[in-house]
């Protein structure tokens, strides 16, 4: 097939999904054409040796990459953000129709910030047929004004319903997809994967080992954003109600950081620590080197049906899990039986798993890591996921490919 793929991050930025996806389906005879911009995430801006300009092609064997320009201006207001999404969606619009025109099938690998991209290109292509990987339901203006739904949430919507067939990675955003007028028979469930070439199991170093680890007590671990979606708060008074039996080290940044020290200051919580953000070659050694990985969502509707990419690195690494979250997260933590949860958003209940995984004796937690990389393999790996895409893309391209013509 001639595949074109729309994202918004493309490596070299922390999007494996989109870019392992485009390697694997140019590696399996697909010709691949990719539309994303210029790399700029998490920090908001174009990265060092990256200059953006109109024309940037980059051709491997079966696989170009067209990069257009776009806003760069981080995440911290939604005024930035939207200007993004719109500098993106024009640029894209621009490029796209001429790229991407005589594609059989469009994959878009849909966050918030493609929507405006997505229902452009969709106009000026035509009836090219479209599968949406859904990521993300979660726009913020929800939370801002639940009666009025704002212009990203009506636009997404709209994409939802144009779309050929919708791709989500839990069974709680099918739901949530179905609820915004989705056709049933339009819907799959296909988990995202992680880097399997990263995150692996390993031992812990002694450098991992003095970075986390403060004494004997258990560490538990967040790594990745700290921001307005995972509530860090409650993880942080959670720890300071046991200041002698865990530590919680949180590893990354983000729009909360400043929020989240000035609490655990406030608090006098000795026992939470903070690191830089680390590369992701770093953390399965990180990992290793606690004894348990944080996962935190807010209690909110839109996030029942999100499962953070943390844990499929955490489970790849069989690092057991502590879940403050509700939705799919905690189901898919004690259908594993990796670790344990809690109800978000509440310190006193998080406090309790806190104590209780303190308790459980190291072989125990190893069997619990052991369990969750099986459920990772089995259920959420790279061949599998790929595996489900493709099929997805070959439902629906098979009107437009001509007779004669092999789909793989």
């Amino acid at each position: 097939m001639r595949v074109g793929i729309l994202s918004y991050h493309f490596p070299p930025e922390p999007a494996f999904i989109p870019g392992s996806l485009a390697e694997e389906l140019a590696r399996r005879g697909h010709e691949v054409r990719v539309l994303t911009g210029f790399p700029d995430y998490p920090g908001g801006h174009v990265y060092p040796g990256w200059r953006q300009r109109w024309r940037h092609l980059t051709h491997s064997e079966r696989l170009t990459v067209r990069r257009v320009p776009r806003y760069a201006g981080g995440d911290a207001s939604p005024t930035a953000r939207m200007a993004g999404y719109l500098s993106f969606a024009g640029s894209a619009a621009l490029a796209g129709r001429r790229y991407l025109a005589g594609v059989d099938v469009l994959y878009v690998f849909q966050f918030p910030a493609t929507s405006f991209a997505v229902a452009g290109l969709l106009r000026l292509l035509g009836r090219v047929p479209t599968v949406l990987h859904v990521q993300d339901l979660w726009t913020g203006e929800a939370a801002a004004e639940p009666q009025r739904p704002g212009r990203i949430t009506t636009t997404m919507r709209r994409v939802l319903r144009a779309a050929d067939a919708v791709a989500v990675t839990a069974p709680s955003m099918r739901d949530l997809v179905l609820a915004d007028g989705v056709a049933e028979d339009r819907v799959r469930t296909v988990p995202n994967w992680t880097d399997e070439r990263i995150f692996q199991p390993v031992r812990a170093g002694r450098a991992a080992q003095a970075l986390v680890r403060g004494d004997a007590r258990c560490v538990v671990m967040h790594a990745g954003t700290i921001g307005e979606r995972q509530g860090l708060e409650t993880a942080v008074r959670a720890a300071a109600a046991l200041p002698d039996r865990m530590d919680l080290v949180l590893v990354g940044s983000g729009t909360q950081e400043r929020r989240v020290r000035g609490l655990a200051g406030d608090l006098g919580a000795g026992n939470v620590r903070f690191l830089d953000r680390r590369s992701p070659w770093e953390m399965p050694e990180l990992y290793a080197a606690a004894d348990y990985q944080l996962v935190t969502l807010r209690d909110m509707p839109e996030l029942n049906g999100t499962v953070p990419s943390k844990v499929q690195s955490a489970l790849a690494c069989a690092a057991p899990l502590v879940a403050s979250a509700g939705g799919d997260t905690a189901a898919l933590v004690e259908r594993a039986r990796a670790g344990l949860s809690c109800p978000p958003e509440d310190w006193a209940a998080l406090a309790d798993r806190f104590w209780l995984a303190s308790t459980i004796p190291p072989p125990a937690r190893a069997e619990m890591g052991r369990r969750g990389r099986e459920t990772y393999l089995r259920e959420m790996s790279l061949r599998a996921g790929v595996d489900r895409i493709e099929s997805l893309l070959r439902d629906v391209a098979s009107p437009r490919v001509p007779a004669g013509k092999t789909l793989a």
